[in-house]
């Protein structure tokens, strides 16, 4: 097939970053930040949207240099040497598989309320297989259904921006105007500093995903154009979407009344006496969650031909045709495997899930760092044509706050295990590393 023929435009592969990344972490996940922070994590969403638009930027710069299926783990192989892009492919391939085993589980557990006698192992595992075997379809298809997918979570944010406005103004149905509401007994930043430091972590999880728009490059009807123009849709979309939403939340419920296992634009509706907000939007969440498993299977499937095709996977997972076949069925069986884990060893489990949110932080701290030295070694590619502005202080700045947050993962619960899980994942594909180079070393003399 031609380049031509695949054609994913700029707004599919923005609605495919969109379908990536919102997602349960920020319908349920940012309640934990809100807790955190207050009102003052809308600092942490402005925050944390300069740094996702750093890092696109980062990768867009070296993506449209070289638009390879492999996308940052290929760049960080140049870069640093095929044992660096052996361990950030492998550890980003491990990380979205447990996330997205996890995420089987939480769609499934939604279902269940509505399906009370349904066993969540089965139900788990025939998502898994849905989304494995819409993956098969290819590109094109996906993007189409990806983008019907988006639509609806882009929708019901946008309709809970809208509700929330008109209550705040007195207009939904005759209602009297809210105004500030709780905003005005509530401290601007309850937690200081440190509120906003440790919210940070839950809201790069909350932006997690868009690195999908490297990984579809490949596949990209023109990608020199297609690739920046996504990103800028993207991150305009997110980040405005992301603190206008936040920002309307909290006239309509104090910080305090928001709980942990509850979507806070659930809890913010129902305190406002509309109770079949959490139906629609636990309605909502399945479709997101589903979103995103399709949209990281389309990644992880490269991610894997890739490494398979520079001998850094088994080699039945060496695939030439346009759809990575067997990378996708590989880690959908794999995901599979981490759903079976979830049931049995349910403390083990968790211990691995954690580490997913490490994998990210580790992957963006990668991209980072391998387009400093990129563009060193490089300049601007291409033609000249730089996007990342500042460079190197911006690169350097991204990247040292990426670190930053990793090491900060022990100030939040129940991350202690994740940045352990993190550490010892990447010690382990390092040591595999080394073990597979000294193993081809003594066949080849």
């Amino acid at each position: 097939m031609d380049k031509d023929e695949k054609g994913l435009s700029a707004g599919h592969l923005t609605m495919m970053a969109l379908g990536t990344v919102i997602g349960g972490s920020f319908f349920v996940g940012s309640s934990v930040g809100i807790r955190a922070a207050g009102p003052s994590i809308v600092i942490s969403y402005i925050l944390g949207g300069i740094l996702v638009y750093l890092i696109l930027l980062a990768l867009s710069e070296m993506t449209v240099a070289n638009p390879d299926s492999g996308s940052f783990r290929t760049f960080t192989a140049q870069s640093y040497g095929p044992g660096s892009g052996f361990i950030v492919g492998w550890v980003y391939w491990t990380g979205m598989v447990l996330a997205m085993s996890s995420e089987a589980t939480a769609v499934s557990i939604l279902i269940s309320k509505w399906i009370p006698n349904i066993s969540i192992p089965f139900l788990g595992s025939v998502i898994i297989i849905c989304v494995t075997m819409l993956n098969l379809l290819g590109a094109d298809k996906l993007s189409k259904l990806e983008s019907s997918l988006a639509a609806v979570k882009l929708l019901a944010i946008i309709s809970f921006i809208i509700i929330a406005i008109l209550l705040i103004a007195g207009l939904f149905f005759k209602t009297s105007p809210i105004g500030a509401g709780a905003l005005a007994n509530e401290p601007f930043m309850p937690g200081g500093i440190k509120g906003i430091a440790g919210s940070m972590l839950i809201v790069m999880f909350t932006y997690a995903g868009f690195e999908i728009i490297g990984l579809a490059a490949s596949e990209a009807d023109n990608p020199r154009e297609t690739v920046p123009k996504a990103i800028k849709y993207t991150v305009l979309s997110l980040v405005g979407l992301y603190i206008i939403s936040i920002v309307l939340i909290f006239p309509l419920i104090s910080t305090q009344s928001i709980s942990q296992d509850v979507s806070p634009i659930v809890a913010a509706l129902n305190n406002q006496g509309i109770g079949w907000a959490s139906i629609a939007i636990n309605l909502v969440m399945i479709t997101a969650i589903i979103s995103t498993m399709l949209a990281a299977m389309f990644g992880i499937g490269r991610m894997m031909r890739s490494l398979a095709d520079e001998g850094l996977a088994p080699v039945f997972l060496k695939d030439k045709k346009d759809v990575p076949y067997r990378g996708i069925l590989f880690s959908g069986f794999s995901m599979m495997l981490g759903l079976g884990i979830g049931i049995f060893l349910p403390k083990i489990y968790i211990f691995l899930v954690s580490s997913g949110g490490f994998a990210l932080l580790f992957t963006y701290a990668v991209i980072m760092a391998t387009h400093i030295k990129f563009r060193k070694k490089n300049g601007c590619p291409p033609d000249g044509k730089c996007q990342m502005f500042g460079y190197p202080y911006t690169s350097w700045i991204a990247l040292i706050s990426i670190v930053i947050i990793i090491f900060s993962m022990p100030f939040i619960p129940g991350q202690v295990s994740g940045l352990i899980a993190g550490i010892a994942m990447v010690i382990l594909y390092f040591l595999i590393y080394i073990i597979m180079k000294y193993t081809r070393k003594n066949q080849l003399n």
